[in-house]
């Protein structure tokens, strides 16, 4: 995937550190931004949803992830 997006959050007081997100018509991809070319997580599309839903109804610090939800 080529079209890795950063959250607005992410600036030089964090030192750039977040998680990155790509999409595809099918499938979304999740890595840190950190260690790029490490492993990804890749989820089916509707997939995605049903865990940002369930990570924002547990940990409420990840709220700005969802933004990601295109």
């Amino acid at each position: 995937m080529d079209n890795w997006r950063k959250s607005s959050y992410s600036g030089p007081d964090d030192g750039n550190n977040c998680v990155e997100i790509a999409n595809s018509p099918t499938h979304v991809a999740v890595r840190d931004s950190k260690a790029p070319a490490r492993a990804m997580l890749t989820f089916p599309a509707g997939a995605f949803s049903a865990f940002l839903d369930e990570v924002k109804s547990t940990h409420s610090t990840v709220t700005d992830f969802a933004r990601f939800r295109g």
